[in-house]
């Protein structure tokens, strides 16, 4: 086998990787960038990323069908894009302190999070559009404009004011926006709503 085949074999183009993971061009272009996917660049100037560190991205992604008991879970995934410390301590001390049924996921970076639901969409994002490395602004609105994350309730906690939120290019009219400190309260309230709803289509699945 020659070189060219075996490159051939070995790495894709970035739409390819891109149409794999479910994410935009750019969002592949800033994980080639930081290195979370292994690639090179042609003579040309394009990237060819290498196949295996695509499927090791998609490593937890299965083809099969969930299971029913999975699909009528009552627990909530919920999760969380923020790049403070202190902050991510505080999501998760007073999350675990209501008892909800809630599975919870945590990202400091916007890219982990984009993988993270390309693998499996959660029930709840909460995020702050303020956070380094890609906008949080773009992240919100690459979720929006994937498919895979049509059902995905996103939540904003921001410092910003509204009028820094639309000069920054503004979000989505479905995307619900908290100031801070972190309203914990409203939180539980949107959160408690959401677990009533997924028991209701639940309970009206299994009557059939």
């Amino acid at each position: 086998m020659n070189k060219t085949t075996r490159a051939a074999q070995e790495f894709i183009s970035t739409a390819q990787a891109a149409k794999q993971l479910g994410l935009s061009l750019g969002a592949v272009q800033q994980m080639v960038e930081s290195g979370t996917l292994e690639a090179w660049k042609t003579a040309g100037g394009h990237r060819r990323i290498r196949q295996a560190s695509v499927d090791a991205l998609l490593a937890g992604r299965s083809g099969a069908a969930p299971a029913l008991e999975e699909t009528l879970s009552d627990h909530l995934r919920v999760l969380i894009v923020d790049d403070h410390p202190a902050l991510q301590q505080a999501y998760r001390e007073t999350f675990s302190s209501w008892k909800l049924p809630l599975e919870i996921e945590q990202y400091d970076h916007p890219l982990d999070a984009l993988v993270a639901v390309g693998r499996q969409p959660p029930n709840l994002l909460i995020t702050d559009p303020h956070i380094h490395g890609m906008d949080g602004f773009d992240m919100i609105r690459r979720l929006r404009d994937n498919p895979l994350a049509d059902d995905v309730a996103i939540v904003a906690v921001s410092t910003l004011s509204q009028q820094e939120i639309e000069t920054a290019g503004g979000l989505p009219a479905d995307v619900t926006i908290y100031g801070k400190p972190i309203p914990f309260h409203e939180l539980h309230g949107y959160m408690q709503a959401m677990i009533s709803r997924l028991r209701r289509l639940a309970a009206r699945a299994l009557r059939g």
